[in-house]
């Protein structure tokens, strides 16, 4: 897997994807500094990470969607319980051949992150660290995060495979941080 290649094939999905990211970079996993390299390098759901790292639990704010019969896509938020503080934006393509149609209709419900969907609903999984990328903001990211253009934070590409299958692909930007 080449990670630009597959990072711009799940940009591409939603309008105006080139305002997202000034830039991108694939980079080293033992070159990211800390707290990313513990946010970040793992095989793990970023939801339970999120939650984790800030304390709190999160909550899904879907900005677009896109479906057909076996594959929903969608562009969301991630954000601290309760308030607007965005902790993640990310891109989720899911195909849903592989799961039931109970976990199918919870994610389609747009109510909760999609790791405790899995959770929840006992989803033999195990998540594929595909590659970690050094980004630096644009326009509409740093809306999101609330901060300047060409911040530097980082991200993950990974997929979560569902009773053995590679069901799910991921883009996953942690809003930047400081450490706590």
């Amino acid at each position: 897997m080449n990670p630009l290649v597959e990072l711009n094939s799940l940009l591409e999905l939603f309008p105006k994807s080139e305002l997202l990211l000034a830039a991108a970079e694939h980079v080293p996993a033992s070159t990211v500094p800390e707290p990313y390299q513990s946010m970040l390098v793992h095989d793990h759901h970023m939801t339970v990470t999120m939650e984790n790292y800030h304390r709190c639990s999160v909550e899904v704010q879907v900005l677009d969607r896109q479906q057909n019969e076996k594959n929903y896509t969608r562009e969301i938020l991630l954000l601290k319980q309760g308030t607007d503080e965005v902790v993640q934006f990310g891109i989720v393509r899911f195909n849903f051949e592989y799961v039931t149609d109970d976990v199918m209709q919870e994610i389609i419900d747009e109510e909760t992150p999609l790791g405790r969907v899995l959770i929840r609903h006992n989803v033999l999984r195990h998540i594929d660290l595909g590659a970690i990328l050094k980004v630096e903001t644009g326009p509409m990211l740093s809306e999101y995060f609330s901060c300047p253009e060409k911040t530097i934070t980082y991200g993950r590409l990974a997929t979560i495979f569902c009773n053995n299958r590679p069901a799910v692909d991921l883009l996953e930007i942690s809003s930047p941080l400081t450490k706590q």
